[in-house]
């Protein structure tokens, strides 16, 4: 397969639809990308203000084609930390929507803005840069190679079966590794993206649906109770064949639900496991195996393997044992960056990801996850570091303490200071771009704490149970 912004390949095939109804081949793709790379200096780094559209797609391919680095950004990003990151990192450029500009009319509405800044020394194997889900607020970025991507690619088109024919709707965001693997893998392939950045709760979002007869949904756990919630499985989608899932851990029981209806409707469910810091996916449990394995993540994807591991770093071999998931394979990326000089580090991982999460492998050789080994939560799938918010929190309402733990899907704060209950989950809606229902603020009157002066999380814990 050739680089999967070879687009020239696929000539007059219809590369993307709009929630407009305009439609973009990838001869005409080609040309705006082509277009706009030979702007771009080799090498450069570009921060791209992503929405599911034309153009922030034209920009995101011709950093590729450019060998250009783009940081993938959401549009909305909040403007502080849109802040924090230009001064960190300083880039030359910022692609983002124009406001209207005529000047711009052959860039789908997207304009290229210099800053003026020299190109940081980068290491000549990075191709993208992504904020890590669990960075609220911080600098860190994940570092993926052109091998990472292309890699990743080639094993998703496999276990997937993607051909030319697939219509995935594509509305998660294009800044999620999630979201891009879904561009990735059908544009090399000449398949149809279709673009929307509406929502299931919308009525634009399913009539988009059924008028371009999609025939892929994917979604994070929160969007599938969400879309059980809208009683999708009682809607006529007769052009769906595939349902894919990631971005967390699924509920057994939807998990159980989800599978038997497609087995029903002749419909693919695949469960897959994944994070920025592997691209995008490292595991995927097979379509024929969904409903007789509720709560299973599955195997490894074609070109990986997984191990796990205890304490002591030492293999566990026997199946049922609780140890760390330690991923291998080429999409295993390079490392993180926390500042401009970070970029120019070579591969620190060599091909091995410690997940951080703790699973079993049954007799039969299929993964579980079932906890985590650090302080980290998967919530409407992104990657949130509890000791991260911990340090907002602290820093933003020095006036009080905060203690931060949770479950998937739920973050719980404690606070000492009752006022600050609804101002703390504001700022933290606002800093981690999450929907303010993530976060329940409790006030107690002292933090629990050892003789040492350690936090009692257990304590906590409880508490929320």
């Amino acid at each position: 397969m050739k680089a999967f912004w070879a687009l020239e390949q696929h000539g007059d095939r219809i590369a993307a639809v709009n929630e407009q109804g305009e439609s973009l081949s990838y001869r005409e793709l080609n040309q705006a990308v082509t277009r706009l790379a030979a702007e771009l200096p080799a090498r450069a780094l570009v921060f791209c203000l992503c929405e599911n559209t034309f153009g922030a797609l034209v920009g995101y391919l011709a950093c590729l084609n450019a060998h250009a680095v783009p940081l993938m950004l959401d549009k909305s990003i909040a403007p502080e930390r849109l802040g924090q990151l230009l001064e960190r990192y300083r880039p030359g450029f910022i692609w983002q929507h124009s406001n209207g500009s005529s000047s711009v009319d052959s860039y789908f509405g997207y304009s290229l803005h210099e800053l003026h800044q020299p190109a940081p020394p980068m290491d000549r194997s990075l191709a993208l840069l992504i904020a890590t889900s669990g960075s609220t607020g911080s600098p860190k970025l994940v570092r993926q190679s052109y091998q990472n991507l292309l890699s990743n690619t080639c094993s998703i088109i496999n276990y997937l079966g993607i051909d030319g024919n697939e219509r995935p709707l594509a509305w998660l965001p294009m800044n999620y590794v999630y979201g891009l693997s879904i561009i990735n893998t059908h544009l090399a392939q000449g398949a149809t993206l279709l673009l929307t950045n509406s929502s299931p709760v919308q009525p634009e979002f399913w009539q988009f649906l059924k008028q371009q007869g999609a025939t892929s949904l994917s979604g994070v756990p929160y969007s599938w109770e969400m879309l059980k919630k809208l009683r999708f499985i009682r809607m006529d989608l007769p052009s769906l064949k595939t349902l894919t899932q990631a971005g967390g851990k699924l509920r057994p029981e939807l998990h159980r639900e989800l599978a038997e209806w497609a087995g029903q409707k002749g419909i693919r469910f695949f469960v897959m496991y994944g994070a920025s810091e592997a691209t995008s996916r490292m595991g995927y449990l097979p379509a024929e195996l969904a409903a007789s394995n509720p709560g299973v993540m599955g195997m490894a994807i074609p070109g990986g393997r997984f191990a796990l591991e205890d304490d002591d770093g030492n293999e566990v071999i026997a199946s049922g044992q609780r140890a760390e998931l330690i991923y291998y394979g080429e999409n295993v990326t390079l490392g993180y960056a926390t500042c401009r000089e970070d970029l120019n580090n070579g591969d620190e991982r060599r091909g091995r990801l410690a997940t951080g999460d703790l699973a079993l492998r049954d007799e039969k050789g299929l993964y579980t996850i079932v906890g985590r080994k650090s302080r980290f939560l998967k919530v409407f799938g992104n990657r949130v570091g509890l000791d991260e918010l911990e340090h907002l929190v602290n820093s933003s309402f020095p006036q009080m303490e905060c203690v931060v733990t949770g479950r998937d899907d739920r973050v719980q704060v404690f606070i000492t200071d009752a006022a600050a209950a609804e101002p703390v989950k504001h700022y933290l809606s606002t800093s981690c771009n999450l929907h303010h229902s993530a976060f329940n603020v409790v006030s107690i009157d002292t933090i629990p704490k050892n003789p040492a002066g350690k936090t009692l999380y257990r304590e906590l814990e409880a508490l929320c149970d």
